[in-house]
């Protein structure tokens, strides 16, 4: 009898993972299940949708025809409502149930709601989805004034698109500069700079005490926790995610804010698998469980998962040094690995718009963020992926040009 696999969610992580069963398992029944009411699309460029830069066609990845070629049954616009662990059950929303002998997990998140009053109101959003994108666009282009809040790197796509559409917009920040666990105030402030440019004024140690809106419920004002008020037909709101497991409750899965996997994509339950965003995994490059939303990690993830499913053993560990990347700027921004996860950090700038910053842990680079010349990423992966001991190279590791075997030579390990 041939295995079967069910699949929850088809972004990145569930759709490579299908591909990746397809092709270790060529006569297996596969299913993937999505509540979305389109196939896999690149969330990377749904901000350039927002932002009135792209037309939809280039944004979808996946339509029907991919699936029906590769024998893959995709349930659009299914909500699963309950996971039976013990009798290998998937329940939805329609009483369908779908027996598996490997299940996978990737249903992402939903953004986080503001705490506060009128946070619900028309005219505030979270961009996650294509449709959130849509409403987003038309949204913008409508407006004239603007709040953005979070400042993080789904903060600053709104802010981007503030930028784009021509919204006067205020970017209300928490603490002293943007993403501070990552950056420094002298690295942050080219990000400023950079907003600035694009018409978004930056806000420091600020946030939202509540939203003002007006008769018909549509915000109207932001007003921060010292008082000050800011007008805003338009806002964005990007403060994390709650992960979408609702239908996991009761089942004894293992959670620490994400799912908890090992190397292989296995959760604690007999038989079930968790990859993308949701996941806390163990990374066998730190030795610690961490987490990572990038779109890279995520594909790599349902790709390991998928090859341990079909060989129902621990074939293949998840070993990935993930980057993202920002484009709406003259400069160029990228962050890799865990750039908030170190116990010091180095940090160099270069000259106008240019500078780095490595986040060093246990001796190791595990993380570290890059603006204005990206050339020494591949550099600063290798010593990250191969765990190198760079102490005692600090100052070779902020030259200009990085070479990693001067560095810290690979036999040493």
């Amino acid at each position: 009898m041939a295995a079967s696999y069910v699949i929850i969610g088809d972004g990145i992580a569930g759709s490579s993972a299908a591909e990746t069963l397809r092709e270790e398992a060529p006569g297996a029944d596969i299913t993937v299940l999505t509540d979305e009411g389109e196939a896999l699309y690149n969330r990377i460029l749904i901000k350039e949708h927002a932002k009135g830069k792209l037309p939809e066609a280039p944004i979808s990845i996946h339509d029907p025809g991919w699936y029906e070629e590769r024998d893959i049954d995709l349930w659009l616009d299914t909500h699963v409502t309950r996971v039976d662990p013990d009798a290998h059950e998937v329940h939805t929303h329609e009483g369908d149930v779908l027996e598996y002998d490997k299940l996978l997990v990737a249903t992402g998140g939903t953004p986080n709601q503001l705490p506060v009053d009128n946070a619900g109101a028309d005219g505030i959003h979270h961009f996650w989805t294509f449709q959130d994108a849509r409403k987003i666009r038309e949204h913008a282009e409508q407006a004239d004034t603007g709040v953005v809040v979070g400042a993080g790197l789904l903060g600053i796509d709104f802010a981007a698109v503030c930028g784009a559409q021509d919204v006067d917009a205020h970017y209300l920040m928490r603490g002293e500069c943007w993403w501070r666990y990552a950056l420094s105030q002298e690295g942050a402030e080219i990000i400023h700079e950079g907003l600035r440019e694009l018409g978004v004024e930056p806000v420091f140690d600020s946030g939202v005490d509540h939203f003002e809106v007006d008769d018909e419920g549509h915000v109207e004002a932001a007003v921060d926790p010292n008082g000050d008020r800011y007008e805003a037909e338009f806002a964005g709101v990007a403060i994390g995610l709650d992960f979408n497991l609702e239908f996991m409750h009761g089942t004894g899965l293992e959670r620490d804010d994400g799912v908890v996997v090992d190397e292989y994509m296995q959760t604690n339950l007999d038989d079930v698998y968790a990859a993308g965003d949701l996941t806390r995994f163990y990374d066998t490059i730190t030795n610690s469980y961490e987490q990572n939303g990038s779109w890279g990690s995520a594909k790599e993830q349902g790709a390991t998962a998928g090859k341990n499913m079909a060989a129902d053993d621990e074939v293949d560990e998840f070993r990935w040094v993930s980057s993202y990347s920002i484009t709406h700027f003259d400069f160029p921004f990228l962050s890799f690995g865990h750039p908030t996860r170190g116990e010091e950090y180095l940090e160099q700038s270069y000259g106008e718009g240019e500078w780095r910053r490595l986040a060093i842990r246990d001796g190791q680079i595990v993380g570290g963020v890059l603006i204005g010349d990206l050339a020494p990423q591949s550099a600063y992966k290798t010593l990250a992926r191969e765990e190198r001991d760079v102490r005692g190279h600090e100052e070779a590791l902020l030259e200009e040009t990085v070479d990693p075997d001067a560095i810290a030579p690979a036999q040493q390990q």
